[in-house]
């Protein structure tokens, strides 16, 4: 069942389409003009909109007009006489979902309601995910050491800049990253991770820059690689300080040029991305002893960012709690716990060698098997992985 509301100034149109949508059991509120339909929609939501296009003092077109400008996202249908059909075109275009004809065809009205009906849901399920996928990566802290990276970000993100992210394991460098993607210019464009650290080296090529078919044994047809995928927007090469030598060569070329060729062809490919990378090494010491290359490590480091060790940063800790507690509640599908002080103060006492990650897998711990408040005693039988 859907709600839906109908503007039209003919009465008998108005009663025709009640009773029709109610019928089928949809709840139906009529207007009888664009200023009381565009006050019903103010205070309600509704799942669509049907609207007249030929109206006096307000016409469908205005209506629809202030309707989109709501950002409410609601589809709106426009009812068009035969003289209006150019109008309703045109109202498309300006964002209406679709349109019918008067007379009302019965079966063209349903489906036209229907189609617009699962848009409207599947409008609200894209908005769902992305709020899940937004909590997801979203930065939690206030301490100092946070809000240096978050104003670093802010500066950063807008440029095309190349940014080198460093920390330790669990840290959040991919967190990072994404907000880099998320707050530029390419926000619309794909980011594209690559795990430099989990792809084998005889791989990593095929997998950056992609191969022609018959380029060697398992190649049995040509494939993009993570550089051209991610053309216009930005690639993000995690733990890049293991990547092979021979590779690090050719991710340089394409940072130089803007150029790459894929394994197996000689034919250069113009690539436009924007390179994000990370490492939980020290590049300095690794150029040293001759793992990686001093050129492309000043390449890649034109704006440095490090990610505090969640240890420097424990006054942090009831904000991840209050965070992660909610997150991994819904997740579960359980009831919100609560953490005491005492429990609170426990985990701020605690080594987070694993950083966040090995909190946040903690809190799971504790909501799992903790009591329905989270105590001090909890803490400490369950915030160590049990043998």
């Amino acid at each position: 069942m859907a709600k839906i509301l109908v503007i039209d100034d003919q009465k008998g149109i108005r009663n025709t389409l009640k009773d029709i949508l109610e019928y089928e059991n949809h709840e139906v509120v009529l207007a009888e003009n664009g200023e009381e339909g565009l006050s019903f929609h103010a205070e309600n939501s509704f799942d669509v909109i049907l609207c007249d296009i030929k109206m006096p003092n307000m016409d469908g077109i205005e209506v629809l007009e202030k309707i989109i400008a709501s950002e409410k996202d609601t589809p709106v249908v426009m009812i068009s006489g035969h003289g209006n059909i150019d109008t309703a075109v045109e109202a498309i275009k300006k964002g209406a979902y679709d349109f019918i004809e008067k007379p009302l065809d019965l079966n063209r009205l349903l489906i036209t309601v229907k189609n617009a009906m699962e848009k409207s849901t599947l409008v609200s399920e894209t908005k769902v995910l992305k709020r899940k996928v937004s909590q997801r990566y979203e930065m939690i802290g206030e301490s100092e050491p946070i809000q240096k990276v978050k104003e670093m970000i802010d500066k950063v993100a807008v440029t095309d800049a190349r940014v080198l992210i460093t920390g330790e394991n669990g840290t959040g460098k991919e967190l990072v990253a994404r907000h880099l993607h998320e707050n530029s210019n390419r926000a619309k464009q794909p980011f594209i991770e690559v795990n430099c650290a989990a792809i084998p080296s005889e791989l990593i090529e095929s997998e950056l820059f992609g191969h022609e078919k018959g380029a060697f044994t398992s190649a049995i047809k040509q494939r993009k690689g993570k550089f051209e995928q991610a053309h216009e927007g930005t690639i993000f090469l995690d733990e890049i300080g293991d990547m092979s030598l021979p590779a690090q060569a050719k991710v340089l070329r394409a940072l130089q040029e803007n150029i790459i060729s894929r394994v197996g062809s000689d034919k250069d490919i113009k690539v436009n991305v924007r390179v994000l990378a990370a490492t939980n090494k020290n590049l300095k010491e690794e150029i040293e002893k001759g793992n990686f290359r001093e050129d492309l490590y000043h390449r890649l480091s034109v704006i440095l960012i490090h990610v505090p060790a969640l240890n420097d940063r424990k006054e942090d800790i009831p904000l991840l709690t209050s965070h992660f507690k909610a997150m991994i509640s819904q997740e579960l599908g359980m009831a919100e716990k609560e953490f005491s002080p005492e429990a609170i103060s426990e985990l701020q006492k605690i080594n987070w060698t694993g950083n966040i990650r090995e909190f946040r897998n903690v809190i799971e711990r504790l909501i799992i098997l903790g009591q329905a408040t989270i105590t001090e005693k909890d803490v400490q039988a369950y915030a160590r992985p049990m043998v």
